[in-house]
């Protein structure tokens, strides 16, 4: 027979172990966690890193689908105005159809190009192995100097010249040499699809609204028994239902006024068609056109949108030091258009903006004049 004998702790002495451990395992996990930043927004970062990684890594990938998608899309659309509003507007009269015409491909002679330059015009980066003056810190990633306005772009893996955003719809970075090309695409984008709104309410009007006779239900129905007449004029009742068939009845005298066979009505294919530009006009309008009036707040302050968070960032930590904070960018409304716009050196408006135009950005997108340089802000432009 075996004799088992317990030789452990107490059951106090086992407790206290036990809190010991843990307590050392908390250490463990705070000393490995800790952070003297953490905060919910550092949290919220932390969780979103996954998405983050995705973004950067498969963002360039999906690129070229993205402007594929854009190419389709416009096609689509505008071969469907030509489909439906060319002969509606033809009915219309000649002087309509000039105008409709001239208005609609002047608007899309500009969505066209601006599309094309934004995606085949490089932002801009920073000139590898020289030693730059104006630069201002060096990049964490690129470990190279970094000039004003640069800042660090993780889909394209390069630093670029006042970065404005990655744009996936282009397929590229959207800074110093494109952004013009990019805000005029979003505006004659969004002034196109409102034309083809405005221009096309009463096609739809017409091929949607208007019943054409599909739906006709009689207002007061016949009461009463059908009837015929025989040689003699007396009414004989009709019980079978046949019975028409077999007499060639004269048509019923009546006032109402002659129906008229619809040649125009919609085909199914119409109306889907119409129903495809309706949602997507409308879309378009909404999404684009609330970018692009957000961008021309932007510009309107001088500042970029990775700058815009920046300076907000900024004003918030003058405020609490009972400061003022500038942007050294800004140079008022009326300025900051014309140096985005590149109206100087004589370029007018009706030539640059209205129709398409290939003049770069001035400067050399590595230095930029600020509200400080009194020479600049007294005399250009």
């Amino acid at each position: 027979m075996v004799r088992i004998t317990w030789r452990g702790n107490s059951t106090q002495e086992l407790l206290s172990s036990c809190r010991l451990r843990w307590s050392y395992m908390k250490h463990c996990w705070h000393s490995l966690t800790f952070n003297a930043h953490m905060n919910s927004s550092y949290a919220s970062d932390v969780c979103m890193t996954p998405i983050f990684w995705v973004v950067d890594n498969y963002t360039h990938c999906l690129g070229p689908f993205f402007v594929i998608g854009v190419a389709c899309l416009t096609t689509a659309v505008v071969s469907i105005a030509y489909w439906i509003g060319f002969p509606f507007w033809l009915a219309k009269g000649q002087l309509a159809l000039a105008f409709v015409l001239i208005v609609g491909n002047w608007l899309l002679l500009n969505v066209i190009f601006h599309y094309v330059m934004a995606v085949i015009t490089p932002p801009g980066h920073p000139p590898e192995g020289v030693l730059l003056v104006e630069a201002v810190t060096m990049c964490g990633k690129c470990v190279t100097p970094k000039p004003p306005r640069t800042h660090h772009c993780s889909v394209c893996n390069r630093c670029v010249l006042k970065m404005d955003h990655h744009c996936p719809w282009l397929n590229n970075c959207v800074g110093y040499g494109n952004h013009r090309y990019f805000f005029l695409y979003m505006l004659y984008t969004t002034l196109g699809c409102l034309f083809l709104i405005l221009f096309g309410l009463e096609i739809g009007y017409k091929y949607l609204w208007l019943d054409h006779g599909e739906n006709w239900t009689e207002l007061e129905p016949l009461v009463g028994q059908p009837v015929k007449f025989n040689l003699s004029g007396h009414i004989i009742p009709v019980t079978h239902p046949h019975e028409y068939d077999e007499f060639d009845l004269p048509p019923a005298v009546h006032n109402l006024p002659t129906p008229v066979l619809d040649t125009d009505a919609p085909s199914p294919g119409r109306r889907k068609a119409l129903w495809f530009m309706a949602f997507t006009n409308v879309a378009v309008v909404i999404a684009l056109g609330t970018l692009c009036a957000w961008h021309a707040k932007l510009i309107t302050r001088g500042e970029t949108s990775v700058e815009s968070h920046i300076n907000e960032a900024e004003r918030k930590r003058f405020l609490k030091e009972q400061r003022i904070y500038i942007n050294p960018y800004n140079f008022g409304a009326k300025k900051n258009w014309k140096i985005f716009l590149g109206l100087v050196r004589g370029r007018s408006f009706w030539r640059t903006v209205l129709l398409p135009s290939w003049h770069k950005p001035e400067g050399n997108g590595l230095s930029f004049h600020t509200v400080h340089d009194a020479s600049f802000v007294d005399e250009w432009p």
